[in-house]
C-alpha cells in the first residue's frame, strides 16, 4: 500500500498536530501517522499547558509579557549559551499564537501557573496559556471517538463526561477539526513508521508497519517526526543510562517506544540528552505502576532512612532530580501524611479514580495509629521518623521551614489550602491514622533525541542537516536542557518547532 503527500507527520500529540495544521494551512497536502488506534499521546493527557513569552491570549487578559521577559528568564535558567534554538523559539512563540488564532477553531486562554525558578525574568502569576474549552458537540463525531481519552478513563475506566473538553482533550480536540477542515490532511491510526526512504541523500518518506502490512508514504516536500520520546522502551531506557521505567511514566501505555528516534540514527541522526526526561514524583498505584502527583497541601517526603530531604512543594521536575540525586535512599521514598483530610491524599493525584483501600490493599500505601507503628510498616528507623514529624511540626508553629524553606516562594503557596496558619505550606501532622504512600521517579516523557537546529531539522552528527527530515517535541532532544523552566515547556516547544518545521517545509 502506498500514499503520496507533500509532507508526512510521524505523531499526533501538540507538536505533531500544530505542525500538520501549519502545513496544510500552506497548501500541503498533509498525511498523519498515529502509531496507536487514538489520536493525541501523552498530550492528550495533559493539561495542554504553553510557555509562549508575549503571546496575544496572555494581553488580553492584560498580563505584561514579552519577548524580552522570556529571554531574561530563559538566560538566567539555562545559562548563557549560544544555542540557536533558544532565540528561534522566542521569537517565534507569540508568533505562532497569532498564527493559530486567525483560525476561529483555535483559541487559546491564559491560566495563571507560576513559573518554576525564582530568577531574573519570572512572571509573577507566570506566562501560561491553555487551550479554550471546547462542547464535545463541536467536534465531527468520528474525531471524537478517535481523541484519546483522559488518563482516570483509560487507565483507571473512571466515567469522565466528555460534553465539554478542556486542557489536552481540547487541545487535541480542536487541533484535529481545524487540520480536517483545511482539506489538505489525511489522518491515519495503526501506522508505526519504522524505517525513513531515502534518496540521493535526501528523506523523502517512510515506511509504516500497519494490521494490513507495510505501508509507505512519499512525501515530496519531507518527514517531519513529532511522536513523541522512548521512555516506554526499557531497552533503550537502559542503553542511554535513562533513569526511571516504563511503568513509572505518564505516556500511554504501548505508546512512545523510540522506532522514529531509531529510524532517524540508522540514516547518520546525531541524539542528545539521550539521559533526560521531563521528570516528576510519582504515586505508586495499586496495579504496581506509578503516576504523576503534585499540588501538595501537607505531608512531607522521607527517605529510607526516615528523614525529610527537599522541599516538598518543589516543581515537579525539581523534585524528580532530587529523587534521581539519590537514588539508594530516595527511590522509593515515602509521602507521610495524616489523618486531617480524612485519610485522603493531600495532593492531586493525576491518575484518579482507584479508592484508598486498593492502595491499602496492594501496599502501595501502608496506615498506622503511631509513627512508630508506621515505621515498621516502612522499613524506616522509628526514631528518625518521629524526630522528623517532630521536627516538622516545630516549623508548622513558627511558621519557618528551617530546613528546605517550604512555602517561601509562589509555587510553594500556588496549592496550599486557605489558612489562618503562619505558613500555609507547613500543614503539621497530628491526627492519626498515619499513612505514607510509595513514591519513586516518574516522568511526563524522555526529552533526549535528535539534535536539531533553528528550523527543526535533524542534524548529523558533524552538525550538517538531513535533507528532508525534520523533528520536534520529544523526538528531537529539548531546547530546554537539562531544565523545565515553566508550565508549558514540553508542549510549548514542540508546538514552536512543528510550526517552524512546516514553515521550512513549505518554503
Amino acid at each position: 500500500m502506498d500514499l503520496e503527500c507533500d509532507v508526512a507527520v510521524v505523531g499526533s500529540g501538540g507538536g505533531a498536530l500544530a505542525g500538520a495544521y501549519t502545513a496544510a494551512s500552506n497548501g500541503l497536502r498533509t498525511v498523519v501517522l498515529e502509531k496507536t488506534a487514538l489520536f493525541g499521546g501523552t498530550s492528550a493527557y495533559s493539561g495542554a499547558g504553553l510557555f509562549l513569552p508575549g503571546n496575544q491570549a496572555e494581553a488580553r487578559a492584560g498580563v505584561v509579557d514579552s519577548v524580552d521577559r522570556g529571554r531574561t528568564y530563559l538566560r538566567a535558567v539555562l545559562g548563557d549559551g549560544d544555542d540557536p534554538r533558544r532565540e528561534a523559539y522566542l521569537r517565534t512563540a507569540p508568533e505562532l499564537v497569532e498564527f493559530l488564532e486567525r483560525d476561529p477553531l483555535l483559541r487559546f486562554r491564559y491560566f495563571s501557573f507560576p513559573d518554576y525558578f525564582a530568577v531574573d525574568g519570572r512572571l509573577p502569576g507566570g506566562g501560561h496559556i491553555v487551550p479554550a474549552p471546547l462542547p464535545s458537540a463541536e467536534l465531527d463525531a468520528d474525531l471524537l471517538a478517535l481523541l484519546r481519552p483522559t488518563i482516570a478513563a483509560e487507565r483507571n475506566g473512571v466515567d469522565v463526561p466528555r460534553d465539554t473538553l478542556g486542557g489536552g482533550q481540547a487541545l487535541i480536540g480542536r487541533l484535529l477539526l481545524a487540520l480536517r477542515r483545511t482539506g489538505n490532511a489525511e489522518l491515519r491510526t495503526g501506522a508505526c513508521v519504522e524505517r525513513l526512504v531515502v534518496e540521493g541523500g535526501r528523506v523523502v518518506g517512510v515506511q509504516a508497519h500497519t494490521d494490513d502490512g507495510p505501508l509507505r508514504v512519499r512525501a515530496a516536500r519531507g518527514v517531519l517526526l513529532a511522536a513523541g520520546g522512548f521512555e516506554g522502551n526499557a531497552a533503550l531506557r537502559a542503553a542511554c543510562d535513562t533513569p526511571g521505567r516504563p511503568d513509572w511514566t505518564m505516556g500511554p501505555r504501548g505508546t512512545n517506544t523510540g522506532e522514529p528516534i531509531e529510524a532517524a540514527v540508522a540514516i547518520g541522526a546525531a541524539t542528545d540528552l539521550m539521559d533526560e526526561a521531563w521528570w516528576c514524583p510519582a504515586l505508586v498505584q495499586p496495579d504496581g505502576s506509578a503516576a504523576f502527583f503534585l499540588g501538595l497541601r501537607g505531608g512531607i517526603f522521607v527517605d529510607r532512612n526516615g528523614e525529610r530531604f527537599a522541599n516538598e512543594s518543589l516543581p515537579y521536575d525539581r523534585m524528580g532530580r532530587v529523587l534521581a540525586a539519590d537514588p539508594a535512599t530516595r527511590i522509593p521514598c515515602h509521602f507521610v501524611f495524616d489523618s486531617r483530610e480524612g485519610g485522603q491524599l493531600p495532593a492531586i493525584n493525576c491518575v484518579p479514580g482507584a479508592p484508598r483501600a486498593q492502595y491499602l490493599a496492594s501496599g502501595a500505601w501502608v496506615r498506622a495509629e503511631t509513627l512508630e507503628e508506621l515505621a515498621g510498616l516502612t522499613g524506616v528507623p522509628a526514631g528518625a521518623l518521629r524526630d522528623s514529624v517532630e521536627r516538622f511540626n516545630g516549623f508548622a508553629e513558627t511558621g519557618v521551614d528551617e530546613q528546605f524553606h517550604r512555602g517561601e516562594d509562589e509555587y510553594d503557596r500556588y496549592f496550599a489550602a486557605p489558612s489562618d496558619a503562619p505558613n500555609p505550606c507547613l500543614v503539621p501532622l497530628g491526627q492519626p491514622p498515619y499513612h505514607a504512600a510509595r513514591v519513586v521517579l516518574g516522568d511526563l516523557g524522555t526529552k533526549g533525541g535528535l539534535r536539531t537546529d533553528a528550523d527543526a531539522r535533524v542534524l548529523r552528527t558533524d552538525g550538517s542537516a538531513i535533507d528532508g527530515l525534520y523533528a520536534a517535541g520529544n523526538t528531537s532532544a529539548s531546547v530546554m536542557g537539562r531544565h523545565y523552566p515553566a508550565p508549558g515547556s514540553p508542549i510549548g516547544t514542540a508546538m514552536v518547532f512543528a510550526y517552524r518545521a512546516a514553515r521550512h517545509l513549505a518554503g
